[in-house]
């Protein structure tokens, strides 16, 4: 009996001690560890690389892009209808002003002419027997009146068909260069319709905007240089007009400059690079285009600060083909990210290449 409280005592503490050892084991910790999947894990950085603002001396001007447009130009349109009987020029050749470009049919109005002037040569001789009779007391007033009334009226009448007959010559209305035909020979064509186009390009608009802020400048009068995607060649303009609306969608005012095309190097519709100077020489912190970021109503660039991305709100003004002036919110010293900036976020951590 004895043996056997033994052994059962024996057994007992064993559990009790693999029980312990088990409890140890298996309780929770005070401060149990995340699973590996929610670890967090080191930051990736971004490649970029970066630029101190240059300092440029530019003139302190504006700089544009604009358009050729000529003195002159209009739709050479039909007056009247009829049948086309002649077309005196050719597409693209030079005309002077009151040239004959197109002849439309006039028949049936020559004679209605002729018939005209026949009875006016009648009633005129009619009139003078009248006016004679009338000194005589030998015809009333009345009559007199009505004969000479008559008269007027043809006189009237023959100058409305020389009129008709006259707009049946369509000339060209000033000196330029004819473009293409929209009619042919034996066209039935009625009033308004487009002939041709006449061009002079002797003298060239051209037209350019610039920013509101330099509205209050006096502007009129001022040299122009552009240039054109034809060649390097330098032309020199003059602002002749201003527009006196500012644009609400551009926030930009519209000027024109007069060039005179003697050598007729250029044409209307060509695109210009323009640049007009304003208070001379100065100097400019620039920075490549490419680091500017557009906003909806702002702009921005990334700088470096302490290894990390930064957003900077800055303003501009100058622009070349490839670089921007920054008129604030940079300094000399500030490293300007101009690669990899569509991956930064607000404290990227940055991986700087030279």
């Amino acid at each position: 009996m004895k043996k056997s409280t033994v052994k059962f005592a024996t057994l007992l503490a064993i559990v009790a001690v693999l029980g312990i050892v088990v409890f140890y084991f298996l309780k929770p910790a005070n401060n149990p560890v995340e699973p590996k999947q929610t670890r967090q894990q080191a930051p990736r950085s971004v490649i970029v690389k970066v630029t101190k603002p240059q300092k440029q001396t530019i003139n302190d001007g504006i700089r544009s892009v604009g358009t050729l447009y000529p003195d002159k130009e209009v739709d050479i349109a039909s007056e009247t209808t009829g049948k086309i009987v002649k077309i005196m020029f050719e597409e693209g050749s030079y005309v002077k002003a009151g040239d004959l470009l197109v002849k439309v049919d006039d028949s049936d109005l020559i004679a209605q002419l002729r018939r005209a002037e026949h009875n006016h040569k009648m009633l005129e001789d009619r009139l003078n027997r009248q006016r004679i009779l009338l000194d005589k007391d030998a015809v009333s007033r009345e009559s007199f009146d009505q004969v000479e009334t008559d008269f007027r009226m043809l006189e009237a009448d023959i100058e409305l068909l020389k009129i008709k007959i006259s707009r049946t010559e369509i000339r060209a209305p000033f000196n330029g260069i004819v473009g293409f035909r929209n009619v042919n020979l034996g066209s039935y064509i009625q009033p308004n319709t487009k002939i041709a186009t006449i061009t002079d390009n002797s003298i060239l608009k051209v037209q350019f905007a610039i920013p509101e802020k330099y509205y209050s400048k006096d502007l009129k009068g001022r040299k122009i240089m552009f240039s054109t995607a034809q060649s390097e060649r330098v032309y020199t303009g003059e602002v002749y007009a201003i527009d006196p609306k500012i644009d609400e969608k551009t926030r930009t005012v519209t000027l024109r400059a007069i060039y005179r095309n003697t050598d007729n190097n250029l044409t209307s519709g060509m695109f210009a690079r323009v640049s007009m100077g304003i208070n001379g020489d100065s100097d400019v912190m620039m920075i490549p285009t490419e680091a500017v970021i557009p906003q909806q109503d702002s702009k921005s660039v990334w700088v470096v600060r302490s290894g990390r991305a930064h957003s900077v709100t800055v303003e501009t003004g100058f622009r070349s083909d490839d670089m921007v002036e920054i008129t604030s919110g940079l300094t000399p010293s500030d490293s300007v990210i101009i690669t990899g900036v569509m991956q930064l976020k607000e404290g990227s951590l940055l991986n700087i290449q030279k």
